[in-house]
């Protein structure tokens, strides 16, 4: 799907809270949204149709070591369609030129769509939070990418 990949400003929260909403059992607060936006070490991009509808959004923090991918979700009816990929590796493109930090991230062990996309993009299991979810205490699994290093010129 062609998608405009952009940075998500707080005009968009509204839309990120309804994608949210629709996509996690314990979505994040409009405040959590907001703190994102406003760290200097975090990165927050939305994945836009065709008229500037909102479909799907990415967050990502910059820790000391890694990069911690906070949230990705896509609005359900355009789901399938390549628009996680494209949002992550965006973000891979816009981090990329700090070749010593990885990238983390947790993911219900349950969510195995979710598991298969992110080993698509080079993300490995490490190992397990116990009882990380607050709804019902599911396990999160840990994924780690490392980083990409730069190509090396002629």
């Amino acid at each position: 799907m062609n998608v405009e990949l952009r940075r998500l400003e707080p005009r968009d929260l509204e839309a990120v809270e309804e994608i949210e909403r629709a996509s996690y059992p314990t979505p994040w607060s409009r405040a959590m949204f907001v703190a994102e936006l406003r760290k200097p070490g975090s990165l927050a991009l939305g994945a836009f149709a065709v008229g500037g509808e909102l479909v799907g959004y990415a967050f990502v923090s910059r820790y000391v070591d890694a990069w911690h991918v906070m949230n990705v979700a896509v609005a359900d009816a355009f789901r399938r369609r390549g628009i996680a990929t494209a949002l992550l590796r965006r973000l891979f493109e816009v981090t990329g030129s700090d070749p010593q930090r990885g990238y983390t991230l947790e993911v219900r062990v349950s969510n195995t769509d979710a598991i298969r996309l992110y080993e698509r993009l080079g993300f490995e299991a490490k190992g397990i939070r116990r009882g990380y979810y607050t709804d019902n205490r599911e396990d999160a699994l840990i994924m780690w990418r490392e980083p990409i290093p730069p190509t090396a010129s002629p």
